[in-house]
C-alpha cells in the first residue's frame, strides 16, 4: 500500500504539495517499479481519509490509475467523520464512480470504546454488515488500545478535545491485551474474511507478541500493518523488520509503506514530500525484494503492497 491517508494533513504535508503533484509522481514511480520487480503483486493506493471522490479523481487525472490496482478508503463515522454509519454504501459508490472500475478496499474502519464498549461492539457488527457487500476487503482498526503514555499521530493533539483521546480507545482489546465485548464479535466476522489493521511499533516486543497471540485467538487471517520508511532509515532497522515480518508471516499481509525519513524530506518531518521522489520507489522495491519469501504464505492471494 502506497502511503497512508495522503489527503490527511497529519500524514502528507499538502502545504508543500498543494495540488498533490509530487505525491502523484511518487506513487506512479513506485507503482511502475513494482510492476517490473513484482508483477502480479496488487498495488494499493493508500487509504484516503476523508473519503473524497474528488481527490481520487484528481489522482486518476495525474496518471496514478495506471500505477495502482486497488483504491483504499478509511472511515470512522462514529468518531471523526461527519456522516452517518448507514452512508457507507454511497460513500464507496462515489469512489468507485471515479476510479476506473478498480477494486475498493476499506483498509481502516473502526469505532472507539471511549463512550461505550457496548456501542463499539454494535458498531463492529453494523459496519461489517453494511460494508461486506460493497467492498472487496474490510480491515477493522484496531486490535489493541494505545497506552495512555504514548502520543497519537495527529497534528492537533490535545487541542482536539475528546476527539484526540478516541485514538487511544480504538482497540477491541485494551493496551494490555484484555478483551472488550467487540473482540468476540470480530472473531465471528474473521471467518467471513474481515481483517485487522494494527501497527507494529518500534521495538515494542511484548506488544508484538500480544498482537500475534490475539490474532491467532480470533482466527484472523488478513492483517494490514506497516513498514515505515522513516523507521527503515534507523540503525538496526533490518534486524527489527526481519523479526517482525517473520513473526507475522502466517498471516495474509498488506504492508503500508509510508512516512519520509527526516533527512530525505523537503522539510525534516515524516509528512514531508521527499526531495528525491525516486527514493520512495527504491524503498518500496527494496522492501518487496527483501520479503519476497513472505508473499502468499497464508493463502493463494499474494501479499499486497501499498
Amino acid at each position: 500500500m502506497f502511503w497512508n491517508e495522503p489527503n490527511n494533513l497529519s500524514h502528507w504535508n499538502r502545504d508543500l504539495d498543494p495540488d498533490w503533484d509530487q505525491f502523484a509522481t511518487m506513487v506512479r514511480l513506485a507503482g511502475e517499479r513494482l510492476a517490473v520487480e513484482a508483477p502480479g503483486l496488487p498495488r494499493v493506493l493508500g487509504g484516503i481519509s476523508p473519503i473524497d471522490p474528488w481527490f481520487v479523481a484528481k489522482l486518476m487525472d495525474k496518471g496514478v490509475g495506471d500505477a495502482i490496482d486497488v483504491v483504499a478508503v478509511h472511515g470512522f463515522p462514529l468518531d471523526w467523520n461527519h456522516w452517518h454509519i448507514e452512508e457507507w454504501p454511497e460513500r464507496v459508490a462515489a469512489v468507485r464512480a471515479v476510479c476506473g472500475g478498480k477494486p475498493v478496499w476499506a483498509t481502516e474502519v473502526g469505532a472507539s470504546s471511549l463512550v461505550s464498549r457496548t456501542l463499539q461492539a454494535w458498531a463492529l457488527d453494523r459496519t461489517a454488515e453494511i460494508l461486506l457487500p460493497h467492498v472487496e476487503r474490510v480491515y477493522w482498526y484496531a486490535l489493541m488500545d494505545l497506552p495512555e503514555s504514548w502520543e497519537a499521530t495527529t497534528r492537533h493533539r490535545e487541542s482536539e478535545g475528546s476527539a484526540y483521546f478516541r485514538h487511544f480507545r480504538m482497540g477491541i482489546y485494551d493496551a494490555w491485551g484484555e478483551p472488550k465485548p467487540a473482540a468476540a464479535r470480530l472473531g465471528a466476522w474473521a471467518a467471513r474474511g474481515v481483517g485487522v489493521c494494527e501497527w507494529v511499533y518500534w521495538h515494542e516486543e511484548a506488544r508484538l507478541q500480544r498482537m500475534v497471540a490475539r490474532l491467532r485467538e480470533l482466527g484472523v487471517r488478513r492483517l494490514r500493518t506497516g513498514v515505515g520508511w522513516a523507521d527503515w532509515d534507523r540503525l538496526g532497522s533490518l534486524e527489527w523488520f526481519d523479526h517482525v515480518l517473520n513473526a507475522l508471516r502466517e498471516f495474509d499481509l498488506t504492508l503500508t509503506l509510508c512516512f519520509t525519513p527526516a533527512r530525505f524530506g523537503v522539510l525534516p518531518h515524516h509528512t514531508s514530500p521527499p526531495c528525491d521522489l525516486v527514493a520512495y520507489a527504491e524503498f518500496c522495491a527494496t522492501v518487496v525484494e527483501r520479503y519476497r519469501d513472505h508473499l502468499g504464505t497464508s493463502s493463494a492471494t499474494p501479499m499486497p503492497i501499498g
